[in-house]
């Protein structure tokens, strides 16, 4: 079998056996085939496309070059979700305590930001302490004896993954859907999950911005969740204006303490619930939908959701004074409030815009390793088909320069586009993927 047969067939459209993916990942994972040959049959492939199964065997494939996680040691079922990214998206934060309060394990490898888009670990090491790398066995202890567990990848899970993400990332191939399939659900399968709940967002502040790609990223990863002998749902969700109402790593935490205390805004708590609702239905600790929602208000409303993101935060040496009093968490020196320029329906409040504007500020990285203020961003009070009265307040902005203040400022402001007649609001999902 040689590297050169593979290329060539999938660049003349046939379709890879089992045993072509597994030689030609085995071999790039281990230097034989080299950066050039991967980069060629990575572009075969976002020209040609990949079937469910290829895409199967690839993403099998790519788990089989390093470890994988045995969660049902510790935990029978144990159920993960992953969201596609997006702008104010701090679902885990409240999510998985909830989750994990209502009696079902949750064993959670997540991701730094990277672009517009925040990472659920950049937002937690706001907490000083709160270490996210943890060995396979203090893993697994945790999640037998909190239920609840939050990490990063280490370089021993799916390996080829981050081997093949960094090629693509300057081969022009990072949009080829097979290959973003495969390496969000090689980490997912390497990390042990049996059940998946995917959050696929679709907008201008999503990697998928039309629903059209969202489906059909949506639809592959649930068949490579069914070839690979996984239980998995997908969540078509909206992503053209922020979700809740802060935008930022401490803001964002700060922003999903107070709904894990019974606040919070009412598009991010219900966008939540709705994801939880679907991890327990995986999970089999509610028969359905309906029947999972008491559990969840009951886990809320009792504070044993908060009590178990506390135990989190304890497990992993974070300083829990620091979410006991949020005030505490890192803060910008410059505070400013901007007020509505008119009176009027907002049509629009532009997610991507808003989420570049934060990495002007700080909040986020254009390569990975770049440093990030955790203290920086924004609070985004309004929704579309919101009506606004001119002076009312419309966005805050922390920053810790006056200069990218001010443009912020700016970008902010035309980020909400405005209209004299009523807007219909925007709806949190448009449909499921089973």
């Amino acid at each position: 079998m040689r590297a050169i047969d593979i290329i060539a067939k999938k660049r003349d459209k046939g379709e890879l056996s089992r045993e072509e993916i597994n030689f030609f990942i085995q071999g790039f994972a281990r230097g034989d085939i080299l950066d050039y040959q991967a980069a060629s049959w990575a572009m075969a492939v976002l020209l040609n496309g990949m079937t469910a199964q290829e895409t199967a065997d690839l993403t099998l494939a790519i788990v089989a070059t390093g470890e994988s996680i045995d969660l049902s040691q510790v935990a029978p079922i144990a159920v993960d979700k992953h969201s596609t990214g997006g702008v104010g998206d701090k679902t885990t934060l409240f999510v998985e305590p909830l989750v994990s309060a209502c009696g079902l394990p949750v064993g959670k490898i997540s991701g730094r930001g990277l672009g517009f888009t925040g990472g659920t670990l950049d937002k937690m090491e706001s907490i000083p302490g709160f270490d996210i790398y943890l060995t396979t066995e203090e893993y697994l202890s945790q999640l037998k004896e909190v239920g609840l567990v939050l990490a990063g990848q280490t370089a021993d899970l799916a390996p080829a993954d981050g081997k093949l993400y960094a090629l693509r990332d300057v081969t022009a191939t990072v949009d080829s859907i097979p290959l973003i399939a495969s390496s969000i659900m090689s980490k997912k399968i390497a990390g042990g999950a049996h059940g998946i709940v995917l959050d696929v967002k679709s907008g201008l502040g999503a990697f998928m911005e039309t629903l059209d790609e969202a489906r059909t990223l949506a639809r592959l990863m649930v068949d490579i969740a069914r070839l690979a002998g996984r239980k998995a749902v997908a969540l078509l969700s909206d992503m053209n204006q922020p979700l809740g109402h802060a935008v930022g790593n401490a803001l964002e935490l700060k922003e999903a303490i107070a709904t894990l205390q019974g606040g919070g805004p009412s598009d991010f708590k219900g966008h939540c619930l709705e994801v939880a609702a679907h991890m327990l239905t995986l999970g089999g600790i509610a028969e359905n939908i309906e029947a999972a929602a008491p559990k969840l208000n009951e886990a809320l409303t009792s504070g044993l959701a908060w009590e178990r993101f506390r135990e989190l935060v304890i497990a992993q040496g974070g300083d829990v004074t620091y979410v006991d009093n949020p005030d505490l968490l890192p803060k910008a020196s410059l505070i400013e409030n901007i007020l509505a320029p008119r009176s009027g329906y907002l049509k629009g409040v532009h997610a991507r815009i808003i989420g570049e504007t934060a990495m002007l500020l700080g909040a986020g990285r254009a390569r990975k390793g770049d440093p990030i203020d955790h203290a920086v961003g924004f609070e985004i009070y309004h929704k579309v088909g919101d009506h606004v009265e001119s002076g009312e307040s419309l966005f805050t902005i922390h920053a810790n320069d006056p200069a990218k203040l001010a443009e912020a400022r700016q970008r902010l402001l035309d980020a909400h586009t405005w209209s004299d007649e009523p807007v219909a609001p925007l709806p949190l999902f448009y449909e499921i993927v089973r």
